[in-house]
């Protein structure tokens, strides 16, 4: 079969096609997944986003609509670098398209080529030998052979094999993937993606190796809410996929945990909607009922504040990492960005649909062990977008950037605003944890005495350095299990029964604040840090930090406080996302220092 031209539905069917290539092959690319971090991660986010443009997209009268709908799916499901840049590439393929006509060869490669631009602009800092050089290369081959091939399966497998040959050189072009001796994890993903794309243009059928519904799951109407009395604070969604769903027994099991509950779909597909005080259980219920493709949990209190009981002119933003306790944020409308955490096969919304409590008892029993993942940049945009709604002057405190891509996805979404003249200052916290908490409980303090926005953002990012956590690592397994500590430093630091003091640099970076052989040893150097610190400039606050070790978290807090004199802001539970790393039984001690003639 020839194709010399691409409709609606063959457009439809090609994405749909390369989508299920990246899907099947999801394990492959977490083995080889070495860059930027070695957590094994590649595979699942690229597979999240094809699942999101499998389930989303739909077929529209023309090529210009249709791809709307891959564009948008696939913004809307992105996860990880990988899957964020794909995203962005297909996003710049909609936009490049001039006309509602059908796709000749060569309107597809000036469609596929201009796209490259926009994927690159959505890369702080592109890194050339990973997907967007193989991107970049496809997409200059196709252009090359546009005039050349006799219809668009030629075309394809031309460029196909750039893309492959592209594909090999990159442990030339980085070198951490020639010391691991694996190509780009992410690159070749876009190969697997170009290979089913091409497949589907040999034949010009597409055969669905998946049992998920492409019908789209609306609901016909959403129950009324009484903004002013809010009993249940979380509007809660999620997506479910199965076999022999029963719609009717999942609704009798969620009906005692809320109110204005919804269960709409089919045996193979569901969509859930249930404002509830108890997100974590919701989900934890589904859990067992299939896969939980989407999940969603607004938080209807703080939106309901921002529309109509604003207590300051400045919104405060921070994301899950930063430890501070949930009253205290109510008390001083903060408002929390939740990551995503990637565990047991689901994708859950840190601190809201997975907290500590239930996550550290179950990080033992997984076999596959879990992953975090900056937001996604629609979801991000939205997020900013409905508190810009109501603020002029936002302000966003990050975990350190060296930490997390949030700060640079915050900030790409924060443009859109600013140009729309809201002032809105996104600053890298160079922290993560309860250090990250106090800067924020700080810039809280400064937006209730009145200073504006300039002045609270120079005062933060002059107390960052000053900032500090030390983390009491108490084994060393949990650092391995989640790729921060490679296996064979992990065993020889095991054998010496190494407990290091974990802090951040200046920059935000991870590094190796003290060593020690025994938890005495490791508590008692942290104690001597804080002295030396405390002397040369005065601690002024001081949090503890735990994953879920109240003993040894209230005897740090004990040493601390004969120290310092004070009693601690607060002791929570550490964040999952860093908890994970560290480990169960970790505890932590943030605090700032303020220079006292200051």
């Amino acid at each position: 079969m020839s194709i010399t031209y691409l409709d609606s539905e063959k457009i439809y069917y090609s994405f749909l096609s390369g989508a299920q290539e990246v899907i099947r092959n999801k394990r492959v690319l977490n083995e080889i997944n070495v860059f930027p971090v070695s957590d094994g991660d590649t595979g699942s986010n690229l597979a999240h986003t094809m699942y999101t443009i499998m389930q989303e997209a739909k077929i529209a009268k023309t090529v210009k609509e249709t791809m709307n709908s891959i564009a948008d799916a696939a913004l809307t499901g992105a996860r990880g670098n990988s899957g964020i840049i794909i995203a962005q590439y297909i996003n710049g393929i909609f936009m490049s398209i001039r006309t509602d006509d059908n796709l000749t060869m060569a309107s597809f490669a000036d469609m596929v080529k201009n796209a490259v631009p926009h994927a690159y602009h959505a890369i702080s800092n592109p890194v050339e030998g990973t997907i967007i050089t193989v991107i970049k290369d496809w997409a200059e081959a196709i252009d090359r052979y546009k005039d050349h091939a006799k219809d668009f399966h030629e075309l394809l497998s031309s460029s196909a094999q750039v893309a492959i040959a592209s594909l090999k050189e990159t442990p030339h072009q980085l070198k951490i993937l020639e010391e691991s001796n694996v190509v780009d994890s992410g690159a070749k993903g876009f190969v697997y993606f170009v290979e089913g794309f091409t497949q589907f243009l040999k034949t010009g059928h597409f055969v669905s190796d998946h049992d998920i519904d492409q019908e789209d799951i609306a609901f016909t109407e959403y129950p009324s809410h009484d903004h002013d009395v809010i009993h249940e604070r979380y509007c809660t969604e999620a997506l479910l996929s199965g076999t022999n769903l029963d719609l009717d027994a999942i609704r009798n099991e969620l009906t005692p945990y809320g109110d204005s509950l919804i269960v709409a779909g089919n045996t193979g597909k569901a969509k859930v909607h249930i404002h509830t005080n108890e997100p974590t259980q919701i989900f934890q219920i589904l859990k067992t009922k299939g896969i939980i493709l989407q999940q969603k949990a607004d938080d209807m209190i703080r939106q309901n504040e921002d529309a109509y009981h604003r207590k300051y002119p400045i919104a405060l933003v921070t994301d899950s990492i930063a430890d501070l306790p949930l009253e205290y944020m109510d008390q001083h409308q903060i408002h929390m960005m939740p990551l995503n955490l990637l565990f047991d096969s689901s994708t859950y919304l840190d601190k809201v649909t997975m907290t500590p409590e239930v996550f550290y008892p179950l990080l033992d029993q997984v076999e596959e062990y879990p992953k975090s993942a900056q937001p996604n940049p629609k979801v991000a945009e939205n997020y900013l977008g409905t508190i810009a709604s109501h603020y002029d002057k936002i302000l966003v405190i990050t975990v350190a950037k060296a930490q997390s891509g949030t700060h640079g996805v915050l900030d790409k979404a924060a443009e859109r605003f600013r140009k729309d003249g809201k002032e809105i200052i996104v600053v890298d916290s160079k922290q993560n944890s309860g250090a990250e908490g106090l800067l924020v409980m700080k810039a809280s303090e400064l937006i209730q005495q009145g200073k504006d926005l300039p002045e609270i953002v120079s005062e933060i990012e002059a107390l960052r350095k000053d900032t500090k956590i030390l983390v009491s690592v108490n084994t060393l397994k949990y650092m391995v299990r989640s790729g921060r500590l490679n296996k064979a430093a992990g065993l020889a630091g095991s054998i010496m029964n190494l407990k290091p003091v974990v802090s951040l640099d200046d920059e935000g970076k991870g590094s190796i604040a003290a060593k020690a052989f025994s938890e005495k040893s490791n508590t008692d150097k942290i104690l001597q840090i804080m002295k030396n610190d405390h002397d040369h400039k005065k601690i002024t606050r001081f949090s503890i930090l735990h994953a879920n070790a109240e003993k040894r978290a209230n005897d740090l807090k004990e040493r601390a406080v004969a120290l310092l004199g004070y009693e601690p802001e607060y002791t929570m539970n550490i964040s999952t996302i860093v908890g994970m790393s560290a480990g169960v039984g970790t505890v932590a001690v943030s605090y700032m220092c303020e220079n006292v003639d200051s």
